[in-house]
């Protein structure tokens, strides 16, 4: 199991509802959600643009070619009672990824407090530990 949530991501016109894996290991300097080229796509940030900057992540399976647009979108966790404040992410492109990923900066931001990840459990910060979430499950 793992911590998935479910965001509503917002481009200029275009909004999108989304579930996204909170990873721990995805260390950003800046909250980031790592989409893939679909995805992208549906909210107008492909094929990469002038404002889209070409770089390469280190991962644990080996480097990893990206495209990123500062601060291009404006996320917000969305559960069935409660949202988390809308943040300002920077997208980053995959042609690799599969699902969204979230980074630890964006996480804090988005006020994610995972209690379990084996059991796939989560809460918002805000809440008392005993409000407990279950992971959404995996699109698609």
């Amino acid at each position: 199991m793992a911590v998935r949530v479910r965001l509503r991501l917002r481009r200029g016109g275009a909004a999108k509802e989304v579930v996204a894996l909170v990873n721990s290991g995805y260390e950003a300097d800046t909250p980031q959600l790592l989409i893939p080229v679909g995805l992208a796509r549906e909210l107008g940030l492909w094929p990469p643009g002038p404002e889209m900057v070409e770089a390469t992540f280190e991962t644990a399976g080996g480097p990893l070619r990206v495209w990123i647009a500062r601060r291009a979108l404006a996320v917000q966790v969305v559960a069935e009672d409660a949202s988390s404040p809308e943040v300002e992410a920077d997208a980053v492109v995959s042609a690799l990824a599969d699902e969204p990923l979230i980074s630890d900066k964006l996480a804090g931001a988005l006020s994610i407090a995972v209690e379990d990840f084996a059991e796939g459990l989560w809460r918002f910060r805000w809440e008392p530990k005993e409000k407990v979430r279950r992971s959404e499950m995996r699109s698609g």
